[in-house]
């Protein structure tokens, strides 16, 4: 066996193990071939060259591998690979002097069972209470808890 055979085997099988360490979650099948991958590269190392060339290519794998994985678990190894991107929606924050229990609106959409309404000239998104509420229906706030707003169909009009 030629060394080119022997180093795509150990290093293929540290890729499958970084793999396995960094992106598969669990143990896998990945990490076991690779770890396969690699003892079939120095073992056959000390068959074809000696045991001389053997523990120098097993102290050279032992030595890569712990400095593969050193290396990619720093924290800046992975700063162009990870999401920066900042969130800055909002839920559905409103002034609570603005609406309250009995206003009357529109639905938008349609609620199943959430949705936007227009409820006291402002747009909302609300929930009714397990009902299916068609757009263009009027409806009634219910309850409002924290930042949701429960309504109903409004069967007064």
């Amino acid at each position: 066996m030629s060394w080119t055979v022997i180093a795509a085997l150990i290093i293929i099988g540290l890729i499958f193990l970084i793999l396995e360490i960094l992106v598969v979650p669990g143990t896998t099948v990945v990490g076991v071939v690779g770890f396969i991958l690699m003892t079939i590269g120095i073992w056959q190392t000390y068959i074809v060259y000696g045991n001389t060339t053997g523990h120098y290519v097993l102290a050279g794998s032992l030595v890569l591998t712990l400095g593969v994985l050193g290396l990619s678990l720093r924290s800046k190894t992975w700063r162009h690979a990870m999401l920066d991107a900042k969130i800055d929606g909002k839920t559905n924050v409103f002034d609570e002097t603005k609406i309250k229990v009995g206003d009357s609106g529109k639905a938008l959409s349609r609620l199943v069972p959430m949705g936007k309404a227009f409820i006291n000239d402002d747009y909302y998104e609300v929930r009714s209470s397990g009902e299916f509420i068609d757009e263009g229906s009027e409806i009634i706030i219910t309850k409002i808890e924290h930042n949701k707003i429960f309504v109903k169909l409004n069967n007064t009009k």
